[in-house]
């Protein structure tokens, strides 16, 4: 195995599992599967994945890359509010390349929600990032409480977007923008 293919290993592991997963579930892929689908073996793949939730951890790292290189410096004279709208956006529109995939471990989150609950900390530093990349500051504890909203919203509408196929994917807008309005008004209650 060459460097650079060393290199993109834990990538290649979350497109072989996502795969796998689109296939079989969540629940009926395991890291020896993965480990054949990549030609390598069990103690190869553990150089590079600690477990099958490391690589939900290093899909939603590959998601927030991709999002930021999109987003770049974004558009400093829109509202917090269109700019978040914007980079959330962004975000739904890179799951759509891991649409099957990514849609195979949520219905499974459904049978085991301790899954889910091992992924809030993670997606919380996602969310963390969807804001910076708005300009919208996480400091101190209003930044927490802005996280842990954040985090509220994006899971309401992925199950919107779980649901919209639509190629502009106008169902998910439509929930963002709701909900993003309705948590507006809240943050205006709460003084934040």
């Amino acid at each position: 195995m060459t460097e650079k293919s060393k290199g993109n290993i834990k990538e290649e592991a979350v497109h072989a599992a996502l795969k796998l997963v689109a296939e079989r579930g969540w629940e009926q892929v395991s890291l020896r599967d993965i480990a054949g689908a990549l030609g390598i073996g069990l103690g190869e793949l553990r150089e590079y994945v600690e477990d099958k939730t490391d690589i939900l951890v290093a899909l939603g790292r590959m998601i927030d890359r991709k999002v930021l290189e999109a987003v770049g410096e974004g558009d400093s004279e829109s509202s917090p509010r269109d700019r978040l709208f914007d980079v959330l956006m962004e975000r739904y529109e890179a799951l759509n390349d891991y649409r099957e995939g990514i849609c195979a471990v949520l219905d499974s989150f459904l049978c085991d929600p301790k899954q889910a609950v091992i992924g809030l900390p993670h997606l919380a530093r996602s969310m963390s990032w969807m804001l910076e990349a708005a300009g919208i500051g996480t400091e101190g504890v209003k930044g927490a409480v802005k996280v842990a909203g954040l985090t509220a919203i994006y899971l309401k509408v992925l199950k919107a977007w779980k649901e919209d196929e639509s190629a502009d994917l106008s169902k998910t807008m439509a929930a963002l923008d709701g909900a993003l309005g309705h948590a507006d008004r809240m943050a205006g209650v709460l003084g934040l």
